[in-house]
């Protein structure tokens, strides 16, 4: 394991302290706990395929540089 150290208002370490101790487990495995589903929640929000998910998107698409034209059309 590695070692991290955090700096947290002591308001904070109070709520954590308290949320460890009704979950009877340390803060470090409470605050590994919330870190763990943290992420997991963030990796399932994510696409798997973050190209397919563009496409989903059904964006229109051209030439780069007609579409620039388009735009500089779209201004006057």
């Amino acid at each position: 394991m590695n070692r991290l150290q955090i700096l947290i208002p002591e308001e904070l370490d109070v709520r954590l302290r308290k949320a460890a101790d009704r979950s009877r487990v340390s803060m470090g495995a409470w605050v590994r706990e919330a870190i763990e589903e943290r992420l997991a929640r963030q990796a399932a929000s994510l696409p798997d395929d973050p190209l397919a998910a563009l496409g989903a998107l059904e964006g229109p698409t051209a030439d780069i540089e007609e579409m620039l034209a388009e735009i500089e059309r779209g201004r006057s």
